[in-house]
């Protein structure tokens, strides 16, 4: 039998649940019940194994209470008895963990010129991954089109598991109550563009959509360097820039969607540039990777000499990981612009630390890869900017995860609103989405008429 039907088999199929799992009538007492439900799964998604002793601790709810929910959680088959902790005088405790295994999601990451799609665990493990070079500015039918087949041959394996549900990180402005991109600057023809509509009639689950940066600092978050930290800057700098806001663990996306949009903070008076946002003066337009390749090729042009010169005179095409390599090897026009674009992002950081005070920035990628002068320059304007209370323990890192914090953070997106109290009720009522794949997209609302 597999994997799948031994569990339909146990659970007895959605009418048994919605039997079993009675909630309070009082709306009062459901929403509590359902809060709770969600709490504890909560603790259980993040921390893998806790005994009922840990779940006490961490929500303050009483034993009782937690037992029953726990048990809720065991009968839904989101939660299971993975054995007993060690004895710390009496009985050994039995320890829960939450069942990562039971069902799928579809993670995609886009970027401006590429693409990364995967499926994950609901523990936002990444089973199977794909990349593809794609060029946003095609416009959302070509290019969601192709993303789409990437995701059907990912899926293309009948021991899978059903999709869930959907999280998508797109290169920018996002409304994100309706997923939908608003005025986006690289992105022509995608304004007001209906993506969750399209992912959840093509896919049949739920989908979320969201800025790129948002979702990677959910990928860092969730698995990386600010795991266990609850406030946070997350700061993209490749051809663009952005932030991504977090506060006690959750994103800060603001009254519409459009929190961190620092890329286009004026760092200068005057200059000669205009960004794609039609305004002079912006960050991205002086310190972001198109910024820094542009500048790279002028220098070569006015007779400056060095790697960069010899890559260029061989005809390479420049990119800032060749910037990056250049500066390792010494060149002075090199790290020249690698520790510029370090300054002015730690002048834009410098006035975020101060008024936001995180525990944590991590800066993220191309240029932030090539870290040297340009992670230097940012720490010392920062530094030597923010105010002093609000540097005191400060960290400012280069992201361990690379390009996998969109993949993690897309899936940490569906995940984060898979697990509502309202959805909660929904699957008590009508099965977890592996017995009635419909019966969450139906419910969420905006998605399917």
């Amino acid at each position: 039998m597999s994997e799948r039907g031994g569990r339909a088999a146990e659970h007895g199929g959605a009418s048994s649940v919605s039997e079993t799992l009675v909630l309070p009538n009082a709306p009062t007492d459901r929403a509590e019940h359902l809060q709770t439900l969600a709490q504890l799964l909560g603790f259980l998604r993040r921390d893998q194994e806790l005994t009922r002793a840990d779940l006490m601790r961490l929500s303050g709810l009483s034993r009782g209470v937690v037992s029953q929910r726990v048990g809720q959680l065991v009968e839904l088959g989101l939660v299971e008895e993975v054995g007993l902790a060690a004895s710390t005088g009496g009985r050994a405790p039995q320890l829960f963990r939450f069942r990562g295994t039971v069902g799928r999601l579809l993670a995609v990451s886009a970027g401006a010129t590429s693409v990364l799609v995967a499926i994950t665990d609901l523990n936002g493990r990444i089973l199977r991954e794909d990349r593809a070079d794609l060029d946003i500015s095609d416009g959302p039918e070509r290019y969601l089109g192709d993303v789409e087949q990437m995701a059907e041959a990912l899926l293309d394996d009948p021991g899978l598991d059903p999709v869930w549900g959907i999280g998508i990180g797109l290169p920018g402005p996002i409304e994100f109550t309706s997923g939908r991109p608003t005025s986006p600057p690289i992105m022509p023809g995608w304004d007001g563009y209906d993506v969750r509509h399209r992912f959840t009639a093509r896919f049949g689950a739920p989908t979320w959509v969201d800025n790129d940066v948002n979702v990677m600092a959910l990928g860092e978050l969730r698995a990386g360097l600010g795991r266990g930290v609850d406030d946070m800057v997350y700061v993209k700098i490749g051809t663009g820039i952005g932030a991504g806001l977090a506060s006690r663990g959750a994103i800060h996306r603001g009254a519409q969607g459009a929190a961190g949009d620092v890329g286009h903070v004026a760092v200068v008076d005057s200059s000669p540039v205009t960004c794609r946002c039609g305004n002079k003066g912006c960050l991205e337009t002086l310190a972001g990777g198109a910024a820094i390749i542009r500048d790279a090729y002028a220098a070569v042009n006015a007779g400056a000499e060095g790697t960069l010169a010899d890559l260029v005179r061989m005809r390479d095409r420049l990119t800032v990981a060749g910037v990056g390599r250049a500066a390792q090897q010494g060149d002075p026009v090199a790290l020249r612009l690698l520790a510029g674009s370090g300054t002015l992002v730690g002048e834009m950081l410098a006035t975020l630390v101060s008024f936001y005070n995180p525990a944590l920035v991590v800066l993220g990628g191309s240029v932030a890869e090539a870290r040297g002068a340009f992670l230097a320059g940012v720490r010392e304007e920062v530094y030597r900017r923010s105010l002093r209370l609000a540097t005191r323990d400060l960290r400012i890192e280069v992201s361990t995860l690379g390009a996998s914090a969109g993949l993690i953070g897309a899936a940490a997106l569906a995940l984060n609103e898979l697990f509502v109290p309202t959805r909660l009720e929904e699957w008590i009522a009508q099965g977890l989405p592996e017995r009635s794949p419909a019966s969450v997209s139906r419910h969420v609302q905006g998605v399917v008429s």
